[in-house]
């Protein structure tokens, strides 16, 4: 796994080049990945807005900034995502804001489509769900832990919805968006923050 991780990071980009690459294809009628539609343009016309307003509103709580400026370590948080990905727009706001918190972590972000060998190290209950943040020790060029594609309370919405009606379908969607909108990344910076204090050097993958 260590050269798919190695050949992700040659061909990650910054958040703001991540940031380009999707208003440059928007602009061309197009979404990334491999798949082109008229849903999936759609949802990547949402999401710029959506990724607009967040970099605008989203802030990072006192509490979770000392803890970020106090890692010890220096680490890569590399993210799996695609334009197209509603999970995506709402979380990499909230990890970018984070990351510029601290010294200790430079965020790199990679699509999906262009990584497959990567992303089927990370499947969640066998699919390639996105948006999955992956912690790598910058010293050791390791995977040391991982964490997607949603914070505890999207991902029990969407299970309850599923096992109430068995889709997610476009109501589900909205109730998840709501759900991001009042929840103002806190959820998201606590889990991800808990994950990086609990790691362990023997841990690393």
């Amino acid at each position: 796994m260590k050269s798919s991780v190695a050949k992700a990071l040659f061909n990650s980009y910054s958040y703001l080049e991540y940031r380009k690459i999707i208003s440059d294809l928007l602009a061309e009628g197009k979404s990334t990945g491999e798949e082109q539609s008229e849903d999936l343009l759609h949802y990547s016309t949402l999401n710029e807005s959506r990724l607009k307003r967040l970099d605008k509103t989203i802030t990072v709580p006192e509490e979770i900034s000392l803890k970020l400026k106090g890692l010890e370590k220096e680490y890569i948080w590399l993210v799996i995502a695609e334009g197209w990905c509603g999970d995506a727009a709402q979380i990499l706001p909230i990890l970018n804001k984070m990351a510029a918190e601290s010294n200790k972590i430079d965020l790199k972000i990679v699509l999906r489509d262009e990584n497959d060998d990567l992303m089927s190290h990370f499947l969640t209950n066998g699919a390639r769900a996105i948006p999955k943040l992956l912690i790598i020790d910058k010293q050791l060029g390791k995977v040391c832990s991982h964490w997607g594609p949603r914070p505890k309370g999207a991902s029990d919405l969407i299970k309850n919805y599923k096992e109430q009606f068995g889709i997610v379908d476009e109501e589900a969607k909205s109730q998840l968006q709501l759900w991001y909108l009042h929840d103002k990344g806190l959820s998201v910076q606590h889990e991800v923050v808990k994950m990086m204090y609990s790691i362990k050097e023997c841990a690393c993958l």
